[in-house]
Parts: C-alpha cells; sequence; structure tokens
C-alpha cells in the first residue's frame, strides 16, 4: 500500500503541518513552542496540575515533558511545588508571566480552530469529528488487546 493512500499517512501529515505553523507563530511572536503552549494549556489555572498529569495528557514523554517543565520554571513561567502530606508528588503552577503566556497559547489555538471553522463546513467538521472519535476508539481497543498478549506472554515466559 503506498503511504498517501494509509489513513495514518494522513494524520501525521495533517499534525506536523499543524505543528510546524503553530512553532513558527510561537517562536515569532512570543518565544515559545508548540509543546510549550500545550503544556502550558493543560496546567490548571487555580489549582496547579500534578505534574504526572500533563504528560499523558498531551502525549508528551516523561523526559521531555522534566526539560520543559525545568525549563519553564528557568523562565518564571511556572513554579512547581511539593505536596505536604506526600512529598513524592509535586504540583505545578503557572505564574503571572505563566498565565500571560497560557492565554497567548489559548488565542493562538482560538484563532487557528476559527480560521478553520470559517473555511470547512460543519457538516464535514462533524464528519471528520465522527470520524477521528472512531480512529482514536479503535486504536485504543488495539493497544488494550496488545498490552493483554503482553502480560500473557510475560507470564508464559
Amino acid at each position: 500500500m503506498r503511504k498517501e493512500k494509509t489513513v495514518d499517512f494522513h494524520i501525521k501529515w495533517a499534525w506536523h503541518a499543524i505543528s510546524r505553523m503553530y512553532n513558527t507563530y510561537a517562536s515569532r511572536r512570543y518565544d515559545m513552542t508548540m509543546a510549550i503552549g500545550y503544556v502550558l494549556l493543560n496546567i490548571d489555572m487555580e489549582n496547579g496540575t500534578p505534574a504526572t498529569k500533563i504528560g499523558p495528557s498531551i502525549g508528551m514523554e516523561p523526559r521531555s515533558l522534566t526539560r520543559t517543565l525545568k525549563m519553564l520554571e528557568e523562565r518564571g513561567w511556572i513554579r512547581r511545588e511539593t505536596d505536604e502530606t506526600d512529598k513524592r508528588f509535586v504540583k505545578v503552577f503557572l505564574t503571572d508571566e505563566g498565565k500571560n503566556k497560557r492565554e497567548l497559547a489559548r488565542e493562538g489555538v482560538i484563532a487557528f480552530n476559527t480560521m478553520l471553522r470559517d473555511q470547512i463546513p460543519l457538516d464535514k467538521l462533524v464528519i471528520f469529528f465522527d470520524v477521528i472519535k472512531e480512529i482514536n476508539r479503535l486504536v485504543e481497543e488495539e493497544n488494550i488487546k496488545m498490552k493483554a498478549e503482553n502480560l500473557l506472554n510475560e507470564e508464559l515466559s
């Protein structure tokens, strides 16, 4: 099968184009990257967010998240607080500067989505959302099957 006929090729191709667009926009104007914007957008403005919850919510590996959080802390955009009752847990909070940067990221996401909604008819977007939800469901089912098979193979070994 040619790559242009595979679903995953088109998803990845579109995501890379979106990523490049966001990175160009964010780096030129706000000294950010798309990854930084997504991290900031996934930190609760009032209550902070456990560091362990940020990565999975945006698909970021722990090492990359650790580097990103360290850099954001050095820039003064976030602060980390250790849980007083359980020192293993760390919550991440936005500073005032981090809240400003988060708002810029939010505005960028809204502008992009508004542009798409202005250019693509609603009925097509509804179909797109239905299809992408179905793809995600099927992928998740496949991941569950593979994890179960791996556990079974480990037990038999």
